[in-house]
């Protein structure tokens, strides 16, 4: 049996994933300075509730 990997980097390759951390990046990590783990932990849950549940999903879209 072989594996193939995905280069990292390879946006191509691994849409979802490359879309996710954009999104995580540009929504989360850029707007905040966090002063403390627990913060860190209650802004992601927040922010994985309205990324999973909340918003459209562009594959569903006509």
């Amino acid at each position: 049996m072989r594996l193939e990997f995905i280069k990292l980097g390879s946006p191509y390759q691994n849409g979802y994933v490359e879309r996710f951390n954009r999104s995580y990046r540009e929504e989360v990590l850029d707007l905040y300075l966090f002063e403390s783990l627990q913060q860190v932990r209650d802004i992601i849950d927040e922010w994985l509730d309205i990324y999973n549940y909340e918003w459209p999903n562009d594959a569903l879209r006509d």
